[in-house]
């Protein structure tokens, strides 16, 4: 790699500092946690849609609000491509299917929106459907809507040389290079295709009742930051003191015998190998 090149790719956004960050991160998250105790106690329908750039960061704000949210009233929808059955559905209906109950939070790892997105972007759908989409998506969110869902819609918004940087930093990454596929390099090559369908979606579906709301996310600590402070402002949760509980006392063991441990098969004790 030419220096030339290095220097392109260099990273030039100041990020949050990392112990500023854990403090504030830590303490949003405490109030997710009241705010899922809300939605568990009150019976509310959330949906959060995560939407942008790839490589925009979505992904970590979610694992972020997820953390230490309760994994049975909280969940993440992240759909496959249609199966043969599901492309001869209603658009809708498979997402329809992944909306939640009640007492529910349902994060969507890209949405219905794949079909103003990738779709149009790709050609992986005619111009007829795209267009029928558009026509119908505000008028299926206004449904939801009325029905007492809570939709919050994100576009996380990257630029080009932060996104060019995360993909070389996927591309030698055994662990995440996963997330780098051949559809996601051509969002390079197709930068201004990309924003061109998102301007469009923009104009079509940002809506009073389902508003889109934009995170900037160069810097990945800001954004996570700042998503989290929003999401919690759009819902109308009421903090409240959980129960007490009392931790009882360990009674002695009494005509209990605990067999030898060679009886039971153990996992080898890799840990031991590397103190």
């Amino acid at each position: 790699m030419s220096k030339s090149n290095t220097k392109h790719r260099k990273r030039t956004t100041k990020r949050i500092p990392k112990k500023a960050y854990e403090a504030e991160l830590k303490r949003l998250q405490v109030e997710l946690v009241s705010m899922q105790q809300w939605i568990t106690r009150t019976g509310a329908r959330v949906v959060v849609v995560f939407e942008g750039r790839d490589a925009a960061g979505k992904g970590g704000a979610i694992k972020r609000i997820m953390q230490y949210l309760n994994p049975r009233s909280a969940r993440v929808v992240a759909l496959p491509v249609p199966s043969e059955r599901e492309k001869g559905q209603w658009y809708f209906q498979r997402y329809i299917e992944k909306l939640p109950t009640a007492g529910e939070i349902v994060l969507m790892d890209r949405s219905w929106y794949n079909r103003a997105g990738v779709e149009r972007v790709m050609d992986y759908s005619p111009i007829e459907k795209y267009e029928l989409f558009l026509e119908q998506t505000p008028v299926f969110e206004r449904m939801l809507i009325d029905d007492g869902i809570i939709l919050i819609k994100y576009w996380f918004s990257v630029s080009d040389k932060e996104q060019e940087a995360r993909f070389h930093s996927r591309l030698n990454d055994p662990m995440r290079r996963w997330k780098l596929s051949e559809v996601d390099v051509l969002s390079i090559t197709k930068w201004e295709d990309y924003s061109r369908a998102k301007d469009d979606m923009f104009a079509r579906t940002d809506t009073d009742e389902a508003p889109w709301w934009t995170i900037e996310s160069d810097d990945k600590r800001a954004s996570r930051l700042n998503t989290i402070k929003h999401l919690l402002s759009q819902i109308p949760y009421e903090s409240s003191t959980p129960p007490k509980v009392k931790i009882p006392a360990r009674p002695n063991a009494e005509n209990y015998d605990r067999p030898p441990k060679d009886l039971y098969r153990y996992v080898p004790d890799h840990a031991e190998s590397i103190r």
